[in-house]
């Protein structure tokens, strides 16, 4: 497990550093900072090394520097995608990092990459040409990420204790979040026990211009128990022993 945080707007260095020490303990193998106080946007990370141990330091970015990330999680089929990427005329500068695999779909396939992802992820990329953040969360939400959008910032972070360190974001109770854990235990998303703080939820993504934009959230991925499209009575398999509710279950048996 690692530990994202960021933000864009109002702040300063020291603030993200105060927000990834309150990661350490997702990340205790290496930390990251970015900062470019002129457009300005701050990415942070902490990092457990688990893929990728020799050159998978993050923020990574591209050969460029127009595009880079900050990536929790794991994705299954990097492998896969990154063979499909290469043969579409990229070049990866290492030989198994799923980080830069997000890096380079994401250049090829834009916001539709996650589409294409099979894993648990949560990541924020920032498109430096286009001024902007990416976030997205996994089908199930296994790897959190919270936001938040206050006068003149906007925040994320893998967890509340982090994101609570900028100085934009409210630390006042949201009665909202209370009742709903009061209700069922815990906060679903898109709530949380802060005033202003949001859960990104699971299957959803989240763009922002920066550093004044409005977040738009949406959603990649749906769980359905149900399927798209209902079969019919004809195409429903019978049951051994039990006789049909239609007309041709009342005829008597010939070997009655």
């Amino acid at each position: 497990m690692c530990g994202i945080a960021g933000f864009a707007g109002h702040g300063d260095e020291a603030d993200l550093r105060r927000m990834t020490l309150a990661l350490a303990h997702r990340g205790p193998d290496a930390e990251g900072l970015w900062c470019d106080p002129e457009r300005p946007v701050w990415l942070g990370h902490r990092r457990l090394c688990v893929v990728d141990l020799e050159t998978g330091a993050q923020p990574m970015w591209t050969a460029d520097g127009a595009l880079g990330v900050v990536f929790n999680g794991e994705i299954y089929n990097h492998r896969e995608l990154r063979a499909e990427l290469a043969a579409r005329g990229h070049v990866f500068r290492s030989d198994h990092s799923d980080t830069e695999v997000l890096l380079h779909g994401y250049r090829e396939w834009g916001e539709d990459l996650v589409a294409r992802l099979n894993g648990m992820w949560a990541f924020a990329l920032y498109d430096r040409p286009r001024r902007r953040l990416f976030l997205s969360r996994d089908r199930f939400g296994q790897k959190p990420l919270y936001w938040s959008r206050g006068a003149g910032s906007f925040a994320f972070a893998s967890e509340l204790s982090a994101l609570r360190h900028h100085p934009s974001v409210s630390t006042e109770l949201c009665e909202a979040g209370l009742r709903k854990y009061f209700a069922y235990g815990y906060i679903p998303a898109p709530h949380s026990i802060c005033r202003g703080v949001h859960k990104l939820p699971a299957g959803c993504s989240l763009l922002v211009e920066v550093p004044d934009g409005e977040p738009r959230v949406s959603r990649h991925w749906e769980f359905r128990l149900e399927p798209a499209e209902p079969a019919s009575r004809e195409a429903r398999p019978s049951r051994p022993g039990r006789k049909s509710c239609g007309s041709a279950s009342s005829a008597p048996s010939s070997a009655a």
